[in-house]
């Protein structure tokens, strides 16, 4: 942060219908912030692709991705649970300005490895 200079740059998000015509990784709106681990995981969910991502924060690389029901238009959060493992959490619901559709809201918890 002292230099400014960008260590990596990913394009973030996709859509769907791009995707099928073999227009992948185009970039999609997001509406969410990110959480960043002590072993550097960095996780954000709020591109209206309804995915929730885990990056190497040393490398940019996606090490991690799964569909939720609707967008995370979020913060995650990580915590230690009561057995000692950490987990990241964070809630996903539609009926933004961006238009996605309109869902109930669903809270998601994923253990860390």
């Amino acid at each position: 942060m002292n230099t400014g200079d960008v260590v990596w740059r990913v394009t973030l998000g996709e859509y769907d219908e791009l995707t099928a015509k073999g227009i992948a990784k185009t970039g999609a709106l997001n509406i969410g912030g990110t959480t960043v681990t002590a072993g550097g995981l960095v996780f954000i969910g709020g591109t209206l692709d309804q995915k929730f991502r885990a990056f190497d924060s040393g490398n940019g690389k996606e090490l991690w991705v799964t569909k939720l029901h609707a967008p995370a238009h979020a913060v995650p959060i990580t915590y230690e649970g009561k057995n000692g493992k950490q987990y990241v959490a964070v809630m996903a619901s539609g009926d933004s300005y961006l238009g996605d559709p309109v869902t109930p809201g669903k809270l998601y918890v994923f253990a860390l490895p």
